[in-house]
């Protein structure tokens, strides 16, 4: 059942808000015909099928440009990302959320595990993203940045530091190779993103010399650890205001009383947390 498949947390008439599983893409990407969260929503809740706003790609001399339909989507997570989503159901309300994360108004919490001790109980990172000089599938906090560089602030609180790995059942030892090795010590971290860069978590936590475990991406010298297959990153609270509490303002302002929603830790989180706190 694809209601079962997309773990409906909440809905009313103007949104649903769901727990999005680890390894489905949000919106296709005009490359791969891969099932999406989108495909499945659309399916389910018809009435989004024109809300919210296409999105174009392949633009250039030599290439005809691709529109992307993403019904009632207004954030995205990454494919390997799991956790909680709103999904607008109609236009006005897709305008009510798009008008808060502008305004970052809406607040997000994630959970993550990342390589290595992070020495602070709680910090900012306050680093701008641009692209990656060497990669095209990268963005960058780091020097030699290219293209605009955006602002990007990231709070964080160590929930636990712990070494070794029970899952493999190792101590802290290093893993890799020659030069390359890396020792066998994790942080669990609550994330509190005040900007929403692609990839920001990611990017900033590489940034500080801790990646985030399971990151094929930014941590590709790493191998995967602690029973993830995947990223370890999941969302975990989202805190909204819902269009049916909202007032409007002449200039299009939003406030109103905030809910917030909880996507509960998937199994893979389970059975690492389980193991280690």
């Amino acid at each position: 059942m694809i209601a079962v498949m997309l773990s409906i947390i909440y809905q009313d008439k103007d949104v649903l808000i769901i727990n999005k599983p680890a390894g489905i893409m949000v919106h296709g990407d005009g490359k791969t015909e891969e099932k999406t969260l989108c495909d499945f929503v659309e399916e389910e809740f018809p009435e989004t099928k024109d809300v919210g706003e296409p999105m174009m790609i392949g633009r250039g001399p030599s290439r005809e440009p691709t529109i992307l339909r993403r019904p009632g989507i207004v954030h995205r997570l990454d494919k390997e990302t799991s956790g909680v989503m709103v999904v607008a159901k109609n236009q006005p309300a897709f305008e009510i959320l798009k008008k808060q994360f502008q305004d970052h108004i809406i607040k997000k919490t994630y959970n993550t595990f990342v390589w290595g001790y992070v020495k602070e109980d709680e910090g900012v990172i306050d680093r701008n993203i641009g692209r990656s000089k060497g990669d095209f599938r990268k963005w960058s906090a780091q020097r030699f940045s290219r293209g605009e560089l955006r602002p990007a602030i990231t709070e964080f609180n160590v929930l636990k530091r712990f070494d070794g790995d029970p899952v493999m059942k190792r101590g802290a030892i290093m893993v890799g190779k020659g030069n390359s090795k890396i020792p066998l010590m994790f942080t669990f971290v609550e994330v509190h993103p005040l900007t929403g860069r692609t990839h920001q978590i990611r990017v900033h936590f590489k940034a500080i010399n801790h990646p985030v475990v399971g990151d094929s991406l930014y941590a590709e010298n790493h191998p995967y650890a602690l029973g993830f297959d995947r990223l370890a990153l999941h969302a975990r609270k989202l805190k909204l205001i819902l269009p049916t509490d909202a007032v409007v303002d002449d200039e299009g302002g939003v406030s109103g009383k905030m809910s917030e929603f909880e996507a509960d830790l998937p199994v893979d989180f389970k059975k690492a947390t389980d193991a280690l706190l």
